[in-house]
């Protein structure tokens, strides 16, 4: 019954069908697998499928997978698009593709070499010189660098598709930073999760011995030169289009994250620059483009590499997966002299076919493609040159016309290939199962002397019918893929196990993850500490509507003025004789709200807080990930809030509050006590004492009639968590006197000066120190300092009042020393931890025990 309806289903797939399709076997039959899988559809149901489509999009959500789109005119982060409907291939095609994917991988290591090399394709005449010299990704400083292995190109991966003849052909190489293996095992992982319906009756590869060739090839390239090698992931930074990627794989394969100003050069090494000391890096796996990797000799005002990389590899003190200069075999035109290098190189045909392409920097070949462009795809040879491919078919006379001029102008950048019809696959388009283009990109990683091929790969489908667009760019879809076998697999993870098992360098803070965690704690609790006083004033202004005509109340205004002084949105309203602006003070508090190009407004905070909080995505497991993703909400709620009432905004107010709450125990229950969690701690115990303080002066510095003060003090101890504390400590009606020695002495209450001062105290005390350890720091002094003028401080003294003017000096005087002191401990952290423009303590002693053989 079951295959009855399932031949249904396949019935009306088929029907849509108008190419080469992957469900279908050269005899028309469907392939036993696929009938499977339709089966498995049949009985979970469209509607249910469609519900399972939404739950794999917001599991992606809440995990943070995106794609990142560099032209986009809307919100950069794109969401990963995932595809219920698997691609399938079977173990025993699988087995033919290996051997044309190893054989490919050897080749292109075999021209990376020689084109660094001997050059003897090009003397041999069997690669024109104008595809190696006039290549964008030639870099002639490359010529001299040699990795420790006999293989070169160690990572490689390519994008391929079903041709017309029924096997795969191969459409693209990718050399310099293949990416997509962490999308690939993202996509596997969610499905899982989502649908383990669609294991049934069909047994798939795993996908992680991949990853353990990944760590064993490291693993020996590091251990060349050190018995415990430091490896880290170099990634161009939260703007790069596959960012989540670098995050996800250097958490799965537990080596560092880092930027190349995370990185330095000293004496033939490269250093990772850590709070605490600085770091030997043995191997980078990096997914800086090849021109960016080395301002030195490389691109000149490049700010993601590292100045003096290549001389260090020169000197082979540092591997690179892969070296810089791999990107040479990108281009598109050296996919038309495969054949006769493979010939050359290997003495063995191609064991897998290339789209058929013409360079035209030959004359004949450029004859050819000026005569048949409505069949053929032009492109630009160099990749980088970001020349879209254009279609022949779709140009009509005139187009073509110019397009041929264009081509005849510098024929040498120009490549064509042939149009063919691609295969389609079952992809889940509006409700439906409908056939679409699909392609595979595979991954390789080397052993050193061969090629172990991942069993699967990251598959992309085109969302748009009879049109091959798979760009991710571009809105492709992507699919998990399965290589199915006929019995289970039999897989047992192998872990990497390093020599020494002291190593702690996957837990290096980086001084730039440092900084961005303190300011985490600085952004997060300044945009607490605004939430927390904008809702004070809003519930007053709701107890003391203003009519027109009528004047705020003295409190009200005070507590306004507050604001400004606590935002510094000047002159907001501390403006001289403005009256209209406290008549009607909504306009300027929804500014203070929803504007977020507005500096020191809510959204704006919010804004600096989530793009600090994804500077170190790697940080953050999936929970802390959730409350991220209800954290932009609260900021497209409040950015779409101009012109709400204020009710409805003091609820997306409420909302925000609660879910900072929930960010702030999430860090506090998860992260590790370590450097990174003091310096957050403290970057949120400093702005903590500097909000406090702002509000006590601007609140207290200028005496008021009893009854104003006293509504100002409710309102100061309601908005620091202190007013059930001081009525249960004090029993009593609000004493000014009172309310200051709560609020500046009491030791247990986590919102006065004295708890947050011992606090911050206390997080200074647990971060490295570069002098005797029983000395204090710059900032340790500073804080201190601090400290001791609050705890000496006399309330009775301080309320007393300029008879004249009502200015309370001591008190205004003594909170202005204790902001100033605390705000230079920002610079104090900075000069101790952040900042490496001077040689540290540990380098300088690192470099000792290099010159003696101890390292």
């Amino acid at each position: 019954m079951t295959k009855d309806i399932s031949l249904r289903l396949l019935d009306s797939y088929k029907k849509a069908i108008n190419s080469y399709d992957e469900v279908i076997d050269q005899n028309g039959q469907v392939k036993p697998y696929w009938q499977s899988l339709f089966d498995t559809l049949e009985s979970v149901g469209m509607t249910e499928l469609e519900l399972r489509n939404q739950e794999i999009i917001n599991k992606l959500k809440e995990n943070g997978v995106t794609y990142n789109v560099y032209e986009s005119n809307n919100a950069m982060n794109r969401p990963w698009k995932l595809d219920p409907i698997p691609f399938l291939i079977h173990q025993k095609e699988w087995q033919s593709i290996e051997k044309g994917l190893k054989q490919r991988a050897h080749l292109l290591d075999l021209i990376l070499k020689d084109i660094y090399g001997p050059q003897l394709l090009i003397k041999k005449s069997i690669i024109p010189a104008e595809l190696v010299f006039d290549n964008a990704g030639f870099s002639l400083p490359c010529t001299d660098i040699k990795q420790k292995l006999q293989n070169q190109l160690l990572l490689y991966a390519c994008d391929m598709a079903r041709g017309p003849d029924g096997k795969m052909w191969l459409l693209d190489n990718r050399t310099q930073s293949p990416s997509g293996s962490g999308y690939a095992l993202e996509n596997r992982t969610v499905m899982a999760k989502v649908f383990p319906e669609l294991n049934k009756n069909i047994y798939r590869s795993k996908l992680s011995p991949y990853f353990n060739h990944l760590q064993q090839t490291v693993a020996t390239l590091g251990n060349i030169s050190n018995e415990n090698p430091n490896v880290v992931f170099l990634t161009p930074g939260p703007g790069n289009e596959t960012y989540f990627e670098h995050v996800y794989l250097s958490s799965y394969l537990g080596y560092t994250l880092v930027q190349g100003s995370d990185l330095l050069v000293r004496d033939g090494f490269v250093w990772l620059k850590s709070i605490d000391q600085l770091e030997r890096v043995d191997v980078i796996i990096r997914r800086v483009d090849d021109e960016w990797c080395d301002p030195l000799e490389l691109k000149e005002d490049s700010l993601l590499g590292v100045p003096g990389l290549l001389q260090v590899m020169r000197l082979g003190n540092v591997a690179v997966l892969n070296p810089p200069g791999t990107s040479v075999v990108e281009n598109y035109g050296l996919m038309a002299f495969m054949q006769n290098a493979c010939k050359f190189l290997l003495d063995e045909p191609l064991l897998m076919n290339s789209v058929a392409t013409w360079w035209c920097g030959q004359a004949k070949e450029l004859d050819y493609v000026l005569n048949n462009l409505p069949k053929l795809i032009i492109k630009k040879a160099n990749r980088k040159q970001g020349f879209r491919s254009i279609y022949g078919r779709m140009l009509n006379r005139e187009q073509i016309v110019e397009l041929q001029n264009i081509i005849r102008r510098s024929p040498k950048d120009f490549v064509a290939q042939q149009e063919v019809s691609l295969s389609t696959t079952p992809s889940l388009i509006d409700g439906k199962l409908v056939p679409r283009f699909a392609a595979i990109r595979a991954f390789l990683v080397s052993d050193g002397n061969d090629y172990k091929v991942m069993q699967g790969g990251l598959t992309r489908s085109s969302p748009v019918k009879d049109k091959f667009v798979i760009s991710n760019q571009l809105g492709g879809l992507s699919k998990d893929t399965w290589i199915v076998t006929d019995t289970p697999n039999e897989y047992y993870e192998r872990i990497v196990v390093r020599k020494s098992t002291n190593n702690q360098h996957s837990n290096s803070l980086t001084s730039r993850n440092a900084e961005n965690l303190f300011w985490v704690g600085r952004l997060g609790e300044r945009t607490m500490a605004l939430t927390s006083f904008l809702k004070i004033i809003l519930n007053r202004l709701n107890e003391n509507v203003n009519y027109k005509g009528h004047k705020q109340p003295e409190y009200l205004i005070v507590l306004l003025k507050s604001l400004t002084h606590l935002t510094l949105t000047y002159p907001g309203f501390t403006e001289e004789n403005d009256e209209l602006i406290f008549e009607n003070p909504n306009a300027e508090l929804l500014t203070l709200i929803s504007d977020s190009k507005k500096r020191g407004s809510v959204a704006y905070n919010i804004r600096s807080l989530v793009n600090t909080i994804n500077q170190i995505s790697e940080k953050w497991n999936h929970d802390t990930r959730r409350i991220i993703n209800l954290l932009e909400d609260s900021l497209h709620t409040l950015k779409d809030s101009n012109s709400s009432s204020l009710n409805h905004v003091n609820h997306g107010l409420d909302m925000l509050y609660t879910r900072l709450f929930a960010f702030y125990g999430n860090i506090f229950e998860t992260l590790p006590r370590d450097n990174g969690f003091y310096l957050w701690e403290a970057g949120k115990n400093i702005e903590r004492i500097l909000s406090l303080i702002s509000i006590l002066r601007s609140s207290f510095s200028f005496k008021n009639n009893d009854e104003v003060e006293n509504v100002l003090m409710e309102a100061v101890l309601e908005n620091h968590h202190l007013l059930a504390q001081y009525r249960n400590i004090y029993k009593s009606h609000l004493n000014l006197v009172a309310v200051l020695n709560m609020i500046f002495l009491e030791k247990n209450l986590p919102y006065t000066l004295s708890y947050l001062l011992d606090t911050l105290s206390n997080c200074l005390s647990k971060l490295p120190k570069s002098i005797d350890p029983n000395r204090l720091n710059l900032a340790e002094k500073t804080v201190l300092e601090a400290s001791t003028k609050i705890k000496l401080m006399d309330a009775e003294n301080l309320i007393k009042a300029d008879e004249e003017n009502q200015y309370r000096a001591e008190l205004d005087q003594t909170l202005e020393q204790v902001f100033g002191l605390i705000a230079n401990v920002t610079s104090n952290l900075t000069s101790l931890y952040f900042n490496h423009s001077v040689i540290q303590h540990s380098f300088l002693d690192t470099i000792e025990k290099i010159n003696s053989d101890e390292i």
